[in-house]
């Protein structure tokens, strides 16, 4: 009766050690299935867009500045071409050419529209060539000096809203020289008093898209 009842008491203890291990089994299959889902790394794409683009086009990304205080960004194909942080924005219209086969950045300028000339801006504008991406942002005020020649000229890349661009509005663009239609790439918000974000000035612009890249 004694060693019966032994019996007895071994096998529920293996009974017991073996549902233990079933279950230590299980629980260790969650943790593995919970960790492959959380460690699934986040796609990132070039210029952190929220999506890659197609073969044959550029990523790009920009964003115009903020009142007086932080200045415009662009970027393409990964490569941050403007910013405060690379010391190379100011004031007015800063403007990146790209070649447009390539995606190499050519040059970037900045012109004060606000106690600047606009002799040198019509200069710059004349002496792009044929098949440049054309990036433009606004960093305070982009209007005061325009007159119509610089806006024919910034017309002729692509623009839509040059003509109607007023003091102190916000104003997104990329463009290009030998476009033969108005660019879809383009955002403006008017400097409005009762809707402004900021005291004098609207809010940031931000864009981000897909640039064809020129096959020819």
């Amino acid at each position: 009766m004694v060693r019966a009842s032994g019996i007895i008491k071994l096998a529920v203890l293996v009974l017991a050690f073996l549902l233990a291990v079933f279950v230590a089994f299980q629980l260790l299959e969650i943790n593995m299935d919970f960790g492959a889902l959380t460690s699934t790394k986040h796609v990132r794409y070039k210029c952190g867009l929220s999506k890659t683009c197609p073969n044959g086009h550029f990523s790009f990304k920009l964003a115009s500045g903020a009142a007086t205080v932080v200045g415009p960004r662009m970027c393409l194909e990964d490569k941050l071409l403007m910013s405060s942080v690379r010391n190379n924005v100011g004031r007015g219209i800063n403007i990146a050419l790209v070649n447009g086969r390539t995606g190499e950045l050519i040059k970037t300028e900045v012109f004060d529209m606000w106690a600047g000339d606009v002799a040198p801006l019509i200069t710059f504008l004349k002496e792009i060539q044929d098949g440049t991406i054309v990036m433009m942002a606004s960093f305070d005020d982009v209007y005061t000096k325009l007159n119509d020649e610089a806006k024919h000229l910034i017309s002729d890349l692509g623009s839509s809203v040059i003509n109607t661009l007023g003091f102190r509005d916000s104003w997104i663009f990329v463009g290009g020289k030998g476009i033969r239609t108005k660019s879809p790439f383009e955002q403006h918000i008017k400097n409005n008093k009762e809707t402004n974000k900021y005291d004098g000035w609207p809010e940031v612009l931000e864009m981000e898209g897909c640039v064809p890249q020129r096959a020819d």
